[in-house]
């Protein structure tokens, strides 16, 4: 086997969800992505199973292993217990370990994730808070989010949330205690070391695209991920 296989074998998702696959392409007719992007589950499937070295590491550089919407709809529909969902979860989670993930353009945007999602589950233990949906950064939420988020304290409580109150309810502040505990658990299940990693090689990449990137939401590099379209994700 070569290092790549080896790596994904030892991630029990790629276990869980490679048992046999035929390519009788089930996976891929039930697949709503892959009724919109370039993108086939079964051929996915189908290089994984080839232990071929080569065409792995093409998938952790491409675009393909980001298309998936995680539906697990392949899941209910694989005569062979296949779940090409949870092998590409194993596939993104390689790409991002090994660096590849900065040689695409869905991959790139891993960085704005980690840093809006994932940084927020840390900090405040929500991976999605009103707080977040700045209206500049989602314009398609339009002028009635912008005013809702304007006026987010008093409307949160109208509708009985506890916004950043203590105690219980919805949008509750999280205690520091349980706060450190989900600190521990990411850097126990390695998830630290994992976002160090994804910000480490975003930094080569942006000097490597002469974009400005720092430790903020506010740098070119930020903006040019997260609003590019090369506009050749789609079918025809």
């Amino acid at each position: 086997m070569g290092k790549y296989f080896d790596a994904l074998n030892e991630d029990v998702r790629f276990i869980e969800g490679l048992k046999s696959c035929m390519n009788c392409g089930i996976c891929t007719a039930i697949c709503p992505a892959a009724s919109f992007y370039n993108y086939d589950p079964r051929v996915v499937v189908n290089i994984v199973q080839s232990r071929d070295e080569e065409k792995i590491e093409e998938l952790l550089k491409s675009e393909t292993i980001w298309y998936c919407g995680q539906c697990l709809s392949c899941k209910t529909r694989c005569p062979r217990g296949n779940t090409p969902g949870y092998i590409i979860m194993a596939l993104r989670t390689l790409s991002q370990k090994t660096g590849l993930f900065i040689y695409s353009e869905k991959g790139r945007q891993q960085l704005a994730i980690k840093r809006i999602t994932g940084e927020s589950i840390l900090n405040i233990g929500y991976c999605v808070y009103p707080d977040l949906v700045k209206p500049e950064w989602h314009p398609e939420q339009g002028p009635a989010w912008e005013w809702v988020y304007k006026h987010r304290e008093k409307i949160m409580s109208k509708f009985g949330a506890n916004y950043k109150g203590k105690g219980p309810g919805a949008l509750r502040k999280i205690d520091d205690k349980d706060l450190d505990e989900l600190k521990e658990i990411f850097k126990v299940t390695g998830n630290l070391e994992l976002f160090e990693t994804i910000e480490e090689h975003s930094y080569v990449k942006a000097r490597e695209m002469n974009l400005a990137i720092d430790e903020t939401l506010d740098n070119e590099y930020i903006y040019h991920i997260s609003n590019y379209n090369g506009n050749n994700h789609s079918k025809e």
